[in-house]
């Protein structure tokens, strides 16, 4: 066994994070897990999502309590009506994202819409106890702040800004912190065949490789540069023996299976990009209606455009103006 040669800092730091996964979350395992944490962007998107179904379930809770007082049922006074109104709204804006985050997976319906997770520091569901405390420390500093509004914000963002997490003071106290659950996937460039096998490939009987083995061999080859030898060869000579098993003619001889591999894959993407163009060309053929409209022809400025000659003839050329004579 040889060990791998060190990995530079920049190069080892965008292989280890290709999907911009950036909170630093380690599990029981002392494995990094690929998540990223979320911005004051989302969050704030995630914010007014749940403010917005708040505000319904306000309203709603206001039309229970004036139907109460209309129907004056026996000993609904004005106080106990205060009283309501106040033990829902603690709900509203206290037990809304406990209840949520406790059954729902750490997720409020705003975080669900945005695709954001409340978490523990460690990765971890977050718990009842955590959830009560940044809910009663957004309440009372940031959101809506009952402790000196407008300064409270200030340092509320504040501290999303300049926390590496971009944590937010209820998550600094509760030792939590919001996440993505959405991977964000990298646009990667498509295969390319090395002219050597150029004359090969075109010659490829490709009718055996069905879609499922053609994905494997695009998932290897765009991530191949993650994988530490001698796995990426392994895997390399196994998913080529399935390819030529289904693939004719033989390959040249000492070539690598990962120029194999992305030339069979070129060509395949290659001979369906133009299936698809004698498709269309046949599709405008039979209804040109269903074909988009040509763009018309750029003008230049202060130049009018030239009138379209109708029947392959030359406009006229307009006769002269008569002057009127003078009069006498």
């Amino acid at each position: 066994m040889r060990a791998q040669p060190p990995v530079p800092a920049a190069i080892g730091a965008a292989d280890r994070s290709p999907t911009g996964a950036d909170a630093g979350l380690v599990s029981g395992e002392a494995v990094e897990l690929d998540v990223r944490a979320a911005r004051l962007g989302s969050r704030v998107l995630a914010l007014l999502l749940d403010v917005t179904v708040q505000l319904v379930l306000v309203l709603l809770l206001a039309m229970a309590l004036a139907g109460l007082s209309l129907n004056a049922l026996p000993g609904m006074d004005g106080a106990l009506l205060n009283a309501l109104a106040t033990v829902l709204l603690v709900l509203l804006l206290v037990g809304y994202p406990v209840l949520f985050e406790r059954f729902n997976n750490g997720r409020t319906p705003g975080k669900m819409a945005v695709g954001l997770r409340v978490v523990s520091a460690d990765g971890g569901p977050v718990g009842v106890r955590q959830s009560l405390s940044r809910a009663l420390v957004g309440v009372a500093v940031e959101w809506p702040g009952l402790v000196l509004p407008l300064l409270s914000w200030v340092a509320g963002v504040a501290a999303m800004l300049t926390d590496r997490r971009g944590r937010r003071l209820g998550d600094l106290v509760a030792g939590t912190m919001v996440v993505h659950t959405r991977t964000q996937q990298p646009w990667l460039p498509a295969p390319m065949i090395v002219p050597p096998l150029t004359g090969w490939a075109v010659n490829l009987d490709l009718t055996r490789l069905d879609d499922p083995l053609a994905l494997a061999v695009r998932q290897y080859l765009t991530r191949a540069h993650r994988f530490a030898e001698p796995s990426r060869t392994l895997l390399g000579r196994a998913l080529w023996s399935e390819v030529a098993a289904a693939t004719t003619p033989p390959p040249p001889p000492r070539v690598p299976e990962a120029l194999l591999l992305a030339a069979v894959l070129a060509e395949r993407n290659r001979r369906g990009a133009l299936r698809l163009r004698r498709s269309r060309t046949l599709t405008a053929g039979l209804w040109p209606e269903l074909a988009p409209a040509p763009a018309a022809p750029a003008v230049p400025v202060g130049k009018s455009p030239d009138p379209a000659p109708s029947d392959g003839l030359r406009p006229a050329v307009p006769a002269p103006r008569a002057t009127p004579a003078p009069p006498a």
